[in-house]
């Protein structure tokens, strides 16, 4: 027989949404949000010349430029003061992650709980206000290195541009985190999510275009649509997949009262790496075809010119150093965020055990070998939808909007937002029902 709680989750009513109030604020607060984020996306930097600059990106689009342009939404083409996006952001959480599974400092503050998880955010903010003003530098240099793009080049050029982008990444910062505690979903998710979804119908307009000159065959953007529906529906099921272990905890009195053994499980994604490996192979791949572009456009060649062939789309080289890229990712950044050891101490301290397996270190190994194998169907799950899309981008010059990274996050992004809703939801109808239930009591 179904729990009380399993039987509200099966009978969430969506008509009870007009009545959720406070869910309703947090949708307007993120549309909001998220309308501000897009606004920004239209400013361009003081200083250059915004036609001159998008006619020299439109030139020349093979790069890592263009993976952050798709993020971004189309700020990096119009060089906008959100042209960085949250990826700097996105990079310092990761690199934060990854020193905390290696420096014992770190990793004992991340066990101190809320005050130790705002201790490491702020050093998350210290990295990113770093990792910004960097690559802003970085922008700065490249632009004047654009013939005709800078109107005034020179230090104050460089000054400015390096301040105005990294305050644009630090508001952006900051608006996901004010959509995460005050809005709904995760807000740095959905401003990568947002860019990406506004530029959907340009890049479909495109691609028709396309079809009407010539260019692209009629059957090959059947074939598109349809290939993207598959795969949309593949990443629902891959995403939405994992491994249950049994976990049993026996008998335990307390007082008076003995309490009967249970049964839980304990859920492993197939995924568990998520959306990172994509984007960071993507980014490791195309940044030689950056450096390169940039070095040419400053009348410099050399030996990353001829790498940068190599691994241009669609040469096999590329293929298969993106897929060997997302397969390493996938098992490394698995083996940051899932402790198997802690995991199995956990469940020691709370009594519970794996059938067959010893508590302790047996069960941190069988936990180990049983999330190795599941690794290996998420890194080639990836591995497949990343690359079939990317073959037909190569071949048929499609928009790089159609790749498997861009519907990865979409499809991810969306599924996490509507658990959210859904668990938002479920929250309301408790709320009715003790309400209710407290009105009973009372009339008794």
């Amino acid at each position: 027989m179904a729990s009380a709680a399993e039987q509200l989750a099966a009978n969430v009513n969506w008509g009870a949404f007009s009545k959720a109030e406070e869910l309703k604020k947090r949708i307007w607060f993120t549309l909001g949000a998220l309308i501000v984020y897009r606004l920004g996306t239209y400013i361009p930097l003081p200083g250059i010349d915004p036609a001159a600059f998008e006619a020299a990106f439109t030139g020349n689009k093979q790069g890592v430029l263009e993976l952050f342009n798709m993020f971004a939404g189309g700020a990096v083409q119009r060089m906008a003061i959100f042209a960085l996006n949250i990826m700097p952001y996105i990079s310092a959480s990761i690199i934060i992650q990854l020193l905390t599974s290696v420096f014992p400092t770190l990793e004992a503050l991340k066990k101190e709980g809320e005050s130790g998880r705002k201790v490491i955010n702020q050093y998350t903010r210290y990295l990113t206000v770093l990792l910004a003003a960097f690559q802003a530098y970085g922008i700065a240099v490249g632009l004047e290195g654009q013939a005709g793009v800078v109107t005034e080049p020179g230090f104050l050029f460089r000054i400015s541009t390096v301040l105005t982008l990294m305050g644009g990444t630090m508001f952006l910062m900051w608006l996901g985190e004010q959509i995460t505690s005050r809005g709904i979903g995760n807000g740095s998710s959905l401003i990568i999510f947002a860019g990406i979804v506004a530029a959907f119908p340009s890049a479909i307009a495109n691609t028709l275009e396309l079809g009407r000159q010539g260019a692209i065959s009629t059957g090959l953007i059947i074939a598109v649509l349809v290939m993207s529906i598959a795969v949309i529906a593949f990443i629902v099921f891959m995403e939405r997949a994992q491994r249950r272990l049994v976990i049993t905890y026996p008998k335990r009195q307390q007082g008076n009262r003995v309490y009967e053994g249970q049964t839980s499980f304990l859920p492993l994604k197939l995924n568990t790496a998520g959306v990172i490996p994509p984007i960071f192979a993507s980014s490791l791949l195309l940044l030689p075809t950056t450096i390169a572009n940039f070095s040419q456009a400053q009348g410099g060649t050399g030996l990353l010119a001829t790498i940068a062939t190599y691994l241009g789309h669609g040469r096999p080289l590329y293929m298969l150093a993106y897929v060997g890229l997302i397969v390493f990712f996938a098992f490394f950044y698995t083996a940051i965020v899932f402790n198997p050891t802690e995991t199995a101490d956990n469940l020691k301290k709370h009594g519970g055990f794996i059938l067959g397996i010893r508590p302790g270190e047996r069960t941190a190994q069988y936990i180990d070998k049983i999330l190795m194998r599941v690794t290996v169907l998420g890194a080639a799950y990836l591995a497949v939808i990343c690359l079939l899309p990317e073959i037909l981008i190569s071949y048929a010059a499609l928009p790089f909007y159609f790749g498997g990274t861009s519907l990865l996050i979409v499809v991810s992004v969306t599924m996490d937002t509507v658990a959210q809703i859904h668990g938002h939801l479920q929250a309301h109808q408790y709320e009715g029902l003790i309400k209710k239930a407290k009105l009973r009591g009372k009339r008794r």
